[in-house]
């Protein structure tokens, strides 16, 4: 089947929305249009996204990244394009449609001056770590974080 990389445009705010839903359940569709469709109209350079096209016009995948001046774990260089989401339909996979998602994203980030591509996974998220590790990322530490909750003190109230 043949499939083309396109660059995000309000034209697959619906699709593209769908896709994310199925990546990040916490919310629906709907919340995640607006959210597109808010970022679109912001025109931030600093981020980019694609998706995965079929002949039909149908969108079966997409990825988003950004580009990040922070420090980003296990890099060396500044700025980083860091992926920030890869979705697949699971009827698309295991044929490479990740793949040129991801070169879609490192494309990207080369022609803002990046020498390095980034990316985080969940740490018992075994597929994930496995699609990293095919697409030639190297992990370079695991992390816990922690979080503890600060009392307000009540000694110092009025």
């Amino acid at each position: 089947m043949t499939i083309s990389i396109e660059r995000a445009e309000r034209r697959h705010l619906v699709a593209w929305a769908e896709l994310r839903a199925a990546l990040w359940p916490d919310q629906g569709a709907d919340a995640h249009r607006d959210e597109l469709a808010e970022d679109l109209l912001s025109a931030d350079v600093r981020s980019f996204a694609c998706l995965a096209v079929t002949a039909a016009g149908e969108a079966v995948g997409f990825a988003e990244a950004a580009l990040r001046s922070d420090y980003v774990n296990g890099c060396e260089t500044s700025p980083v394009v860091f992926l920030e989401g890869i979705f697949v339909r699971a009827d698309h996979r295991r044929g490479g449609v990740a793949r040129h998602l991801c070169r879609a994203v490192e494309d990207w980030g080369r022609s803002l001056g990046c020498s390095e591509f980034a990316s985080d996974a969940v740490i018992d998220n075994h597929a994930s770590l496995a699609f990293h590790r095919a697409l030639g990322f190297v992990e370079t530490e695991r992390v816990v974080f922690f979080r503890k909750a600060v009392a307000a003190d009540e000694t110092k109230a009025g």
